[in-house]
């Protein structure tokens, strides 16, 4: 069911607001293998609602977030952002959630609002009122897989992801990357979410000899995985497409010094931008709050974008926003993202896991 979110908002005020907010359908998952990624995405995206009412809102219009999880099947979640969108129940959506969710509801949408996707995605999808805030195969691993070859000599690859569209696209760019680079690809796997023993494929990646794994496993598949590569005394590097610090934090940490997450953003980064959301997000939700990380600073990112489309078309009707939508750009902890061709075109960080933090390396 969706729930809503009302960023913070003078109680005297707050009846009046409602009846005209801007309602943004918030597209997490809470439920399901990425349901460890929600609780940072949503205080963000609350985050990034706050500082736009601040400044006006958009067109004079306060946001309001309407929670959806978007952790259930796919199919399940297109249906509700749906009908939300076709009774006018919400104006836009945002969101971070597996490639599958993300088909499904825009084939629902079917441009009747805008959607702004924040994580890292296999490239194209181009549809009315989509925009793409996350890096490609290209900009977001192959920094990595080169980084292994050159440092660590790493010749010898297996590839292991989970069964949908994102992994195998992925798959095919770096297969084609490492071809080029005169690497050899020793074994591919794709499993079904919610694997809980890694014992038979732990031995099939052991008897292949690779130098080095590409993992596109995410959410709670990636921290059993990683899990169960440590207790097997294994310590090939590891290349993570969808590592950010709360698997870390699932992982248990990691000392081998071998295990890498390639990602736009890490908290750890050391940039006037991203410390200024560090302090921002402690003072707003506490000290203890959900560690920040790359899926969670994207939704910020996504409703920071959306305000920017909003505020430079005059509106939120598909047509206009898609006519504007190049060159609208924002500043986040990242720094600046300019949409060109409806897709920001960033290269990602490479971070090292150390203990529990990523030290950047590239």
């Amino acid at each position: 069911m969706a729930e809503a979110i009302t960023p913070v908002i003078e109680p005297l005020e707050a009846e009046l607001i409602r009846s005209h907010a801007l309602r943004v359908g918030l597209v997490v998952p809470v439920s399901g293998v990425l349901g460890l990624v929600g609780p940072c995405a949503i205080n963000c995206a609350i985050l990034a609602a706050d500082e736009v009412n601040l400044a006006g809102g958009v067109l004079g219009r306060p946001i309001e977030l309407v929670l959806i999880d978007g952790g259930r099947a796919a199919e399940q979640v297109a249906a509700e952002v749906g009908n939300l969108a076709a009774s006018g129940a919400i104006d836009a959506v945002v969101g971070t959630h597996g490639s599958d969710v993300r088909i499904a509801v825009v084939r629902a949408l079917a441009g009747r609002v805008p959607f702004v996707y924040a994580p890292p995605y296999e490239g194209g999808g181009h549809s009315p009122g989509v925009y793409f805030l996350g890096e490609t195969p290209g900009r977001q691993l192959r920094p990595g897989l080169d980084w292994l070859i050159d440092r660590r000599r790493a010749r010898r690859w297996f590839l292991l992801g989970n069964d949908y569209i994102w992994p195998r696209l992925v798959h095919d760019a770096a297969r084609r990357h490492l071809t080029a680079r005169n690497v050899t690809v020793v074994g591919e796997r794709f499993v079904p979410y919610g694997v809980r023993d890694f014992a038979p494929l732990l031995e099939r990646l052991a008897a292949s000899r690779p130098d080095a794994v590409l993992l596109s496993l995410i959410g709670s598949d990636l921290v059993t995985f990683n899990r169960a590569f440590t207790a097997a005394g294994l310590s090939w590097p590891r290349l993570c497409g969808a590592l950010e610090e709360h698997g870390l934090l699932g992982i248990g940490g990691d000392a081998t010094g071998e295990l890498y997450g390639a990602m736009g953003y890490f908290a750890s980064l050391v940039t006037d931008d991203s410390l200024s959301l560090g302090e921002r997000y402690i003072r707003r939700f506490g000290a203890g709050a959900p560690l920040l990380n790359g899926h969670g600073q994207g939704c910020y990112e996504a409703v920071l974008m959306l305000a920017a489309l909003g505020s430079r078309a005059g509106t939120l009707a598909v047509p206009a926003v898609d006519a504007i939508a190049d060159g609208t750009s924002i500043v986040t902890a990242r720094g600046r993202l300019t949409l060109q061709d409806r897709g920001v075109r960033r290269r990602a960080h490479i971070g090292r896991a150390d203990g529990l933090d990523f030290d950047i390396v590239h």
